[in-house]
């Protein structure tokens, strides 16, 4: 098999690679009115391509501790400990500065502090993307260092049970519902109304906390399947055991088991719908699935057809600095919305005076225009990941 590093699937390096990239590309159109459908995320019961890339991403860092955790079991607890909760609170903190940055704002023609909570009710969001990312990676990792394999994959499948339990006899007569999602409550009550997600009606946050419960299935389900394409010796079907054949078997076995979890989460939304916002146990089954077959179709063109890999080094060269650069991506629109440009239409940062003083001049169509600064955006955040690379510069915390 093909690898970038010693025992390391280049089909996990490019499957991270291309799922930072599509999140950036989803996260920064020129305008959130004019965004194709397949760019956006379900209104709530449903599911976009857009739905798909943070459960991927989630997959990834699971695949990622596939490689790390023996190492770790390799040292003393303490020194897991030491590793993991320092690690699980940077990202913690990342992600509430990055929801607070740029630490002003713009009111008429001053620039005004925001406070943690605000005289108008408003304040610092607490959860976030970056938030879940910390407290599942941190809650998986502990379940990896002490559990064996099988027992971590029943372990997966109760908690996916569990919450769904929780959800349907908790929640009153519509437990799906905005209104009636049991988490919605708990994280008002426990975060307060001014540090949850303020662009939802009724007030719901998608990041919240009751729906990363599930979560820790996804890294884990990921985990299991960087664990499966790691070993070496698989039994055939054949009398000979060959480069090509283990890929083979690998890829025939990601396949049977994306499959099976796709036909679970089909019979299981039908009572549980896919719904992103709550993260709900299909909605993992199902974006599960969809990894595991994309990993399949990646191991399948590398490593069977034998494409020269290079071909994906566009996606790569994100995956090799994948928390700084989405990071990145977060901070320079919200810190050039400090700098104001006078126009027809009142003052403009200077993303958006690109985007309507390039972009929309591209297409009659404004969703196209959109997306084609979408693409140039994409394309920053690429040269600065390349840069990066090219002086091996590898950010990690």
């Amino acid at each position: 098999m093909i690898t970038s590093k010693p025992n390391r699937s280049y089909a996990l390096d490019i499957f991270r690679g291309a799922t930072v990239a599509l999140m950036i590309l989803v996260n920064n159109p020129g305008s959130w009115e004019n965004i194709f459908p397949a760019l956006r995320h379900a209104e709530w019961h449903g599911y976009t391509l857009t739905d798909f890339v943070f459960p991927f991403f989630l997959f990834a860092i699971g695949n990622s501790l596939s490689f790390v955790i023996p190492k770790l079991q390799q040292e003393t607890s303490s020194i897991f400990w030491r590793k993991i909760i320092r690690r699980s609170l940077l990202i913690f903190g990342i992600g509430i500065l990055l929801n607070w940055w740029p630490f002003f704002q713009w009111s008429d023609d001053h620039l005004n502090f925001k406070y943690w909570e605000n005289e108008d009710g408003s304040g610092v969001r607490i959860l976030g993307v970056l938030q879940r990312i910390a407290i599942a990676y941190f809650l998986s990792s502990i379940i990896a260092f002490y559990w064996k394999k099988k027992p971590i994959f029943f372990l997966s499948i109760g908690i996916l049970l569990a919450y769904w339990i929780l959800l349907k006899y908790l929640g009153g007569s519509d437990p799906y519902s905005r209104e009636g999602y049991i988490g919605r409550t708990l994280d008002i009550h426990l975060l307060g109304i001014a540090h949850v997600y303020p662009w939802e009606n009724p007030i719901i946050d998608p990041e919240g906390l009751l729906s990363t419960l599930p979560c820790i299935p996804q890294v884990l389900f990921g985990y299991l399947i960087g664990a499966f394409l790691k070993k070496k010796n698989l039994q055939t079907i054949t009398f000979f055991e060959t480069e090509e054949n283990t890929a083979f078997h690998k890829c025939f076995g990601l396949l049977i088991i994306g499959c099976s979890f796709l036909l679970i989460s089909y019979f299981w939304q039908l009572d549980f719908p896919y719904n992103k916002k709550i993260w709900s146990s299909s909605f993992v089954l199902l974006t599960t699935g969809w990894a595991v077959i994309s990993l399949a179709s990646f191991i399948f063109v590398l490593d069977i057809l034998k494409l020269n890999p290079h071909y994906f080094n566009f996606f790569t060269v994100f995956g090799k600095n994948p928390l700084f650069i989405y990071v990145f991506s977060g901070l320079l629109p919200l810190g050039l919305n400090l700098i104001r440009i006078p126009s027809d239409i009142g003052y403009q940062s200077p993303l958006s005076w690109f985007y309507q003083n390039i972009c929309t001049k591209i297409s009659s169509l404004a969703e196209w225009n959109s997306f084609f600064y979408a693409l140039f955006f994409l394309i920053l955040c690429w040269s600065v990941a390349y840069l990066l690379d090219k002086k091996k510069i590898y950010i990690k915390v």
